[in-house]
């Protein structure tokens, strides 16, 4: 007999001799689970791989998921409920008649259409206003990363100051400002002051520091690429994440913007969403106007759901961000 079939016999074990050393080997990789939990509690730090489940935790985050996911609960019951309804039932129990189809149906045929001229006007007011402010956001806050220039630091303050200031406060010395040019009452009004973003300026400048390694933008200048070469094939692809960033925030900012339209136009054919359904909503307590609640819910519930889509399709780009920095080089 061989060496190797020897050595062969001896490793062969019996069934319960196989299953007898794996439960030997779960407990003790059950005792190394046991100690490396203890050694973080005592450390301060958890273990990504064997994080602890902590029920006080889990409860105060299904709470606050609750209470964000309260209004769009309510407003789903509530868009499939007649206007009888709405204001006969419960507010988190559905009506007699499932009318979500024919309120969306009346929401777009009610006052002639003016839903979707709303709709359209909010589209318009992001894609130029929140467009436009993404991009100035980007390019300056490129050049104020990489760039060395005079008067660098005196900007920053600049931006920090203008950002501590609400934009309320700044509605009415712009309505002021825009009367006496004569553009209130038009387009004008809403894109001008929307293609200013203080924080998303910021928020570009600090991505830019991080994101995009100057050693990079040095060599591609040393391969002879120009300034505006460099920024678009080198440095965009990385500042992905960091515009998805800044686009959403003008986005929703410009999306949910109220007070500004409210005092700077006054034609409803330029109204956005939010002073539209706002008109609704007052209806009723005009002479002689109806209550259409029903509409105004159905309404609200459509105007959140690109906000809600634009999300969910655009998350990926939040982890990648949050992933750029995670292994050292």
């Amino acid at each position: 007999m061989t060496t190797a079939t020897k050595n062969s016999e001896d490793v062969m074990h019996s069934p319960r001799e196989v299953r007898k050393i794996e439960r030997e080997h779960e407990r003790k990789v059950a005792r190394d689970e046991r100690a490396e939990r203890k050694r973080a509690r005592k450390s301060g730090f958890a273990n990504v791989a064997n994080p602890r489940k902590s029920t006080l935790l889990t409860i105060v985050c299904s709470i606050f998921a609750i209470y964000c996911l309260f209004p769009f609960l309510y407003l789903i019951i509530n868009a499939t409920k007649t206007q009888a309804d709405f204001t006969s039932t419960f507010g988190l129990g559905f009506g007699k008649t499932f009318a979500l189809w024919d309120n969306i149906k009346t929401v777009f045929t009610y006052q002639d259409g003016i839903f979707g001229r709303w709709f359209l006007n909010t589209i318009f007011y992001v894609v130029i206003g929140a467009g436009g402010a993404t991009l100035l956001a980007i390019m300056g806050g490129y050049a104020l990363a990489k760039f060395r220039f005079p008067g660098r630091k005196a900007i920053f303050a600049i931006i920090i100051g203008a950002i501590s200031v609400p934009g309320i406060a700044l509605a009415v010395p712009q309505f002021l400002l825009f009367a006496k040019l004569g553009i209130t009452n038009t387009p004008w009004a809403m894109i001008i002051p929307s293609l200013v973003s203080p924080f998303g300026l910021y928020l570009m400048w600090i991505f830019s520091e991080q994101a995009v390694p100057t050693e990079l933008l040095e060599a591609a200048r040393v391969d002879g690429a120009g300034e505006m070469r460099t920024f678009f094939t080198v440095s965009l692809p990385l500042l992905a994440p960091g515009i998805v960033t800044c686009a959403l925030f003008t986005i929703v900012a410009t999306w949910n913007n109220y007070f500004l339209p409210l005092i700077m136009l006054k034609d409803a054919d330029w109204y956005p969403l939010t002073i539209g359904l706002n008109q609704w909503k007052d209806q009723a307590s005009t002479a002689g106007g109806q209550a259409i609640q029903n509409l105004v819910i159905t309404g609200s519930l459509i105007t959140i759901i690109p906000l809600v889509v634009a999300f969910l399709l655009l998350q990926k780009y939040w982890q990648s961000g949050l992933a750029a920095g995670a292994v050292k080089e």
